[in-house]
């Protein structure tokens, strides 16, 4: 990986500023994301420890020996750090004095920490009535429900949604995040849905807004089947009659999905087994249901116990059906597929370990704006930065603070 972005082409938001006060995943994930489209991201973090995605674990050390952990390295490339501390009134002050300069400011605190601290949404309108101020929180700030106050992270949320308990079996404990931070990366894909349709409504009326986006939100929203499903009249996790489930291959499982009665019949070809076009048990869709385990299961495991996953997949697909080899981490990492569309970055260790740190890439791809990858000129990834790294230079270029200024502040403990 590369650090050098002199000479990449401009992204499609280039141009755009955001001042993000910000920690962990469900905001830092969008703000990545508005970087790598182009924006230029300014992180505000406490001196002391910084974004509590540092502290996280696995971590590796930085050349100053501080931790950084796994949960800011995936979700900071590419950003500029800035310590400063907001329970200062001079820190408050600084970041006021910044928030003109930036078009979009965002937090997810939980709801009105940052009106307590003075940097609240109506502490920046007034200061800045163009600018976007965005806050994603557990269950957030408008249109307050009953459980504003509670903290949250990923795995809350999801609970709450429903997912969990529709997919549990039994007496069986919950499996819990089972998705990784689906409740944060959800809510940030939402937030940036938010920023972008916002600045989109600044550019016809000149007002910025308050972009309010709830973890809860976008889980309810992304798990959808659990409440349109219960609409329709099933229950205790029922799918409806189709076939969507896991089956064994010679080196292990794949997935397969057949909603279709075509699909069905190309199934049924496909393995050998063409009575079961004409067979009355499995001439519904409930019937497949209903005899998949005595029926369906061993056919197929049959047919697959001398192919490997990827070959059964493969032989599924260039018959029309839809199915996807259940891949280890190892496979994934080594997947031609994650390789062809850049999707790892890899961050260098800077503590002796040879194994770089890999990150996901960015899924957004656009002709006319190539996104992170080595090859035909396309924009490179910036390292995650080093807590305070740019502090003096960003609070030099932007507010014109001397040499003097910034070792006073500095020595007060107000930025660092």
């Amino acid at each position: 990986m590369t650090f050098d972005t002199a000479d990449a082409p401009a992204g499609p938001l280039d141009g755009v500023r955001v001042l993000a006060l910000e920690q962990m995943q469900a905001l830092p994930y969008a703000t990545q994301l508005l970087g790598r489209l182009g924006a230029d991201v300014v992180k505000v973090e406490p001196p002391k420890g910084g974004d509590s995605g540092r502290a996280s674990l696995p971590a590796m050390t930085d050349p100053a020996g501080r931790r950084v952990g796994a949960t800011f390295l995936r979700n900071n490339l590419g950003k500029r750090s800035i310590c400063v501390d907001l329970k200062d009134p001079r820190g408050r002050d600084l970041v006021l004095r910044l928030a003109p300069r930036f078009d979009v400011i965002a937090e997810n605190s939980r709801p009105g920490t940052m009106a307590r601290l003075g940097v609240g949404y109506d502490d920046v309108a007034a200061v800045h009535p163009a600018g976007v101020y965005v806050s994603v929180s557990g269950f957030g700030g408008l249109d307050a429900g009953p459980y504003q106050e509670w903290p949250a992270f990923a795995p809350i949320v999801e609970a709450m949604s429903g997912i969990y308990e529709m997919k549990r079996t039994g007496d069986r404990a919950p499996s819990v995040a089972p998705v990784g931070a689906l409740g944060d990366i959800g809510a940030a894909l939402f937030a940036t849905v938010g920023i972008l349709a916002a600045l989109r409504h600044r550019e016809h009326t000149g007002r910025g807004q308050y972009v309010d986006i709830a973890m809860f939100d976008a889980m309810i929203a992304m798990t959808d089947i659990v409440t349109n499903f219960w609409s329709m009249g099933l229950r205790n996790g029922d799918l409806g009659p189709l076939i969507m489930h896991g089956f064994r291959a010679e080196d292990g499982w794949f997935v397969l999905q057949v909603a279709r009665e075509a699909h069905f019949a190309r199934l049924a070809g496909l393995i050998g087994r063409p009575e079961w076009r004409t067979d009355p048990r499995l001439a519904t869709r409930q019937g497949w249901v209903d005899h998949l385990e005595t029926v369906i299961r061993p056919a197929v495991e049959g047919w697959a116990a001398g192919l490997t996953k990827v070959e059964a997949c493969r032989a599924l697909g260039a018959a029309g059906i839809a199915a996807g080899p259940c891949l280890s981490d190892e496979e994934v990492v080594a997947d031609p597929h994650v390789a062809a569309r850049n999707m790892l970055v890899e961050v260098p260790r800077t503590d002796g370990v040879p194994q770089p740190v890999l990150v996901p890439g960015n899924p957004v791809k656009m002709s006319a704006a190539p996104s992170a990858r080595r090859a035909g000129g396309a924009r490179e990834e910036h390292r995650p930065p080093w807590l305070g790294e740019h502090t003096a230079a960003v609070l030099t270029a932007e507010l014109g603070l001397s040499p003097g200024e910034i070792d006073a502040l500095t020595a007060d403990g107000v930025i660092a």
